[in-house]
């Protein structure tokens, strides 16, 4: 059963064809400031990779109507956008790619993959926010969390690795990239993680601020009279690596620092601190730790960063090899000789996730027999 992924990000639209688990072909489209997307190019890679059997949509936000991948019809798509107000930056642009693809392939079913459905599990105590019951009666005010189609590959891969039934684990996971988030996965299941109500909630990322006191922002509207959309637009694309050290790229920062940039490295350093503390949190929502994943750009790239948030660890029982840090390369294991808990760095595959969330949709696993 060959699979289209389509994974739509800010500015630019990814395919790629997978046969079972293997990568057919891939391409990286523009989307338009207007979030329009050429179809043209859509239809030239299509042509490209041959027969496609089904489409396979990351979708960022299911709100709390989608606990699940979802066959894609009208009535779906306009749910879809009813949903676009709690993530307007990216939920637009999975609606464009996914108009452009079904105009390319009007007769092949298409799911809906979200990122926050494997956050749907987390317990009320975990995603309530303490707010007015009127506000929550009235609207959708919880922790939905994000990158749960990353999180919910890296448990399963990392169990694999070990060789342990995910039911049997204990696993923190940090998805760092220009996004970053970490998940605690109890048994398979999240039950807490950092981002919330929006992505901009938790660790310090790219361009986003992550968790700042409610009564700043307050602040910053009132004495100091920055309208909210400004506000909204500082805090997503200013904020950050950006605002600490002027540059999103982590990799520069590092340099920076390494060069004695006092911005690059207080940037560094307010990373780890945030990270650090959300692994422990993570932890701690679970009751112990046996399994730490470090994927994405910076988690599998950055061995600075796996090493500087996990040294104040050891009373959680992590500990990594120095060597075996420096020179991992996905998927690789980095645990230090005697550790109680074992370290993994994983590559980020949310296209083989909305694979296999896309198969089992359609009762086309790896195995099965059905038509």
């Amino acid at each position: 059963m060959r699979v289209l992924v389509v994974n739509a990000g800010s500015s630019s639209l990814k395919l790629s064809a997978l046969d079972d688990d293997d990568l057919v072909a891939t391409q990286r489209l523009t989307i338009r400031p207007d979030s329009r997307i050429d179809e043209t190019s859509v239809q030239q890679f299509t042509h490209r990779v041959g027969q496609v059997d089904a489409v396979g949509h990351r979708v960022v936000h299911g709100g709390t109507e989608f606990g699940g991948a979802v066959v894609i019809d009208e009535e779906v798509r306009n749910r879809l956008e009813a949903l676009a107000d709690l993530a307007p930056l990216h939920q637009l642009k999975s609606l464009a790619a996914l108009d452009a693809v079904s105009a390319v392939l009007p007769d092949v079913p298409a799911v809906a993959c979200f990122d926050t459905a494997f956050h749907a599990t987390i317990p009320a105590s975990a995603a309530t926010y303490a707010l007015p019951a009127e506000w929550r009666r009235r609207w959708p005010l919880r922790r939905f969390g994000f990158h749960g189609l990353s999180h919910a590959y890296v448990s399963r891969r990392a169990a694999q690795l070990l060789g342990r039934p995910v039911e049997s684990l204990r696993i923190v996971s940090c998805h760092l990239g220009a996004g970053a988030s970490t998940a605690a996965i109890d048994g398979g299941r999240s039950v807490d993680t950092t981002m919330g109500f929006t992505p901009l909630e938790g660790l310090v990322m790219a361009t986003r601020s992550g968790s700042v006191d409610p009564g700043l922002i307050l602040w910053l509207e009132e004495h100091a009279g920055i309208p909210p959309d400004e506000l909204a637009s500082a805090l997503e694309h200013d904020s950050g690596l950006k605002g600490l050290a002027g540059s999103a790229d982590f990799a520069t920062v590092l340099n920076e620092a390494a060069k004695g940039s006092p911005d690059a490295g207080l940037a560094v350093g307010v990373y780890v601190h945030r990270l650090r503390a959300a692994i422990a949190a993570m932890a701690a929502a679970m009751g112990g730790l046996d399994v730490l994943v470090f994927t994405g750009g910076v988690g599998e790239n950055s061995a600075v960063v796996r090493e500087r948030s996990v040294a104040p660890l050891g009373f959680l029982g992590v500990r990594l090899d120095p060597a075996l840090n420096d020179d991992a390369v996905p998927d690789a294991e980095v645990t230090a000789t005697g550790s109680e808990v074992r370290t993994l760095v994983i590559e980020a595959r949310e296209d083989l996730e909305i694979v296999a969330q896309t198969r089992a949709l359609f009762g086309r696993l790896p195995g099965s027999n059905q038509p």
